[in-house]
């Protein structure tokens, strides 16, 4: 099961290398819902004790990312359609407040951040596709001039990264989303409030409709 996790060479902070590998694992599907890990598993694997695994297993418990088995180890939490909406729905909320933030003073969105996005759109690594759709949002909260928006948003890109990967299989939306993406950010670099806020209101809703309804079929193929 656990064949995908590479060993850390570099060791600065193992607690958190730890932490971000498994978390790749289970947002890439590596580790799909309801799969056993056990801190022996983990360590051999990554070359590591079992001390900054058992601190990571802890981590990945307080997200709501993994639970305890019975017996050893603990399980990768299953996926809720419903609840997922509902988060989508209120990061929502915060990308827009942060779009008409970043218009109101004419933001300027890094332009590499979008050709980068765009390579990774072509190609097939979905860690990658993930990581440059975060970014791309990551740099409108922080373009907003509100700390508090970035911080929140953190909780919320932990648990929808692991849906992101389904959806994103498709080429044509990978296309359509860094499209989309661009347009925001001309909107935004313009100044123009009301296109900032009505795209990203509809890049928003479009996202949680896409992300609700591909994780009903895979829930729905599970249970077939």
């Amino acid at each position: 099961m656990l064949k995908q996790l590479s060993k850390i060479q570099v060791r600065p902070d193992l607690v958190d290398q730890v932490y971000q590998s498994l978390l790749d694992a289970i947002s890439d599907g590596s580790l799909p819902p309801g799969a056993r890990i056990t801190q022996e598993e983990i360590a051999e694997q990554m070359d590591v004790s079992r001390s900054p695994v058992l601190q990571a297993l802890r981590l990945l418990k307080k997200d709501g990312l993994v639970q305890d088995a019975p017996g050893r180890g603990v399980l990768v939490a299953e996926l809720d359609a419903e609840w997922i909406g509902n988060l989508y729905q209120v990061r929502g909320a915060l990308d827009t407040l942060a779009a008409r933030l970043a218009a109101e003073r004419k933001a300027v969105i890094d332009p590499a951040i979008v050709a980068s996005g765009r390579k990774a759109a072509r190609g097939k690594d979905v860690k990658a596709m993930i990581d440059a759709d975060i970014a791309f949002h990551t740099a409108i909260y922080k373009a907003s001039g509100n700390p508090l928006i970035f911080e929140t948003t953190q909780f919320h890109w932990v648990h929808l990264r692991r849906v992101m990967g389904a959806v994103l299989q498709s080429a044509g939306q990978r296309e359509a989303i860094w499209d989309e993406h661009e347009a925001m950010a001309k909107a935004i670099a313009a100044g123009d409030v009301a296109r900032a806020v009505e795209m990203s209101e509809h890049h928003a809703t479009e996202a949680r409709v896409n992300l609700v309804a591909r994780l009903a079929e895979v829930l729905n193929e599970r249970v077939a």
